[in-house]
């Protein structure tokens, strides 16, 4: 795998972990560790030392056994059901990986896919949170690169179906729509549309803690139940509650591109 910067793209020298990462190659972590074990060539020298810097339009060039290393990420779409943890469960607590068994596999995947993945359970991370009494899209990753970008942000949307404890009032959902704060800080724009009398669809580009659940209550809704239908290019739709599959390789090159592409 060959890397190469853009024209116009050679300032300071920058770390070469630095520099593969803001490509979308690998995350930094990643990066660090390809180096360490001498499986990164940077314009035909491999490199060997953390700290390496070179110039941002360096030809980089992961080796064949690093391509190797970094294909066997794993990321999974989990229908997260109520009442299950993203990450660090508590006492009596069910965390989400658990879930990823083969009994809960949606589809019909290879014996090899199975074992890749029941070898990859222990390294999973929630690429964003779900909180415990929500629902929906939860993806789980040991991928460094699309767990960078969907906690990141850069620019992908994420969407969520939300049922509240009252009809919604036209000067409620106008509330919603207007540029609104928590803990003093501006949230990014919310586009928020009527689905039905107590059903509204959320679209956020960022996701603070209970940022639906705290803005709903500041129009004197409450929500009764949230499910999250999307991640930018990466939909619930079809996949049962308590259910996983993998993400598809055109899902994982969209959310790379994120990367790449996000003036960030």
């Amino acid at each position: 795998m060959v890397s190469r910067g853009a024209d116009g793209d050679a300032d300071q020298p920058q770390r070469v972990s630095k520099i593969l990462a803001s490509r979308g190659v690998c995350s930094r972590r990643e990066a660090e560790r390809l180096i360490a074990a001498g499986q990164v060539v940077v314009d035909g020298v491999v490199v060997v030392e953390q700290g390496t810097r070179t110039h941002r339009d360096a030809v980089i060039e992961v080796t064949s056994a690093g391509c190797a290393e970094l294909a066997e990420t794993v990321s999974i779409a989990l229908h997260k059901p109520v009442g299950v943890v993203s990450a660090l469960p508590g006492p009596g607590q069910v965390e989400a990986r658990a879930l990823i068994t083969a009994a809960a596999s949606h589809g019909t995947p290879a014996p090899a896919t199975l074992a890749r993945v029941s070898a990859a359970v222990g390294r999973l991370a929630a690429a964003g949170r779900l909180d415990r009494a929500s629902r929906g899209l939860l993806v789980l990753t040991t991928d460094g690169v699309v767990a960078r970008a969907l906690v990141a942000g850069h620019g992908i949307i994420k969407t969520y179906r939300v049922t509240t404890d009252s009809d919604v009032a036209d000067s409620q959902l106008a509330r919603l729509c207007r540029p609104m704060r928590i803990d003093d800080r501006q949230l990014l724009p919310m586009t928020v549309r009527r689905l039905g009398g107590r059903l509204l669809q959320f679209e956020l580009a960022e996701g603070m803690k209970h940022q639906i659940r705290r803005c709903c209550s500041r129009v004197g809704l409450e929500v009764v139940d949230l499910l999250r239908e999307s991640i930018g290019p990466i939909q619930l739709t079809g996949l049962p509650e308590g259910a996983w599959r993998l993400l598809t390789e055109g899902e994982l090159e969209a959310v790379r591109a994120s990367v790449v592409s996000s003036p960030r």
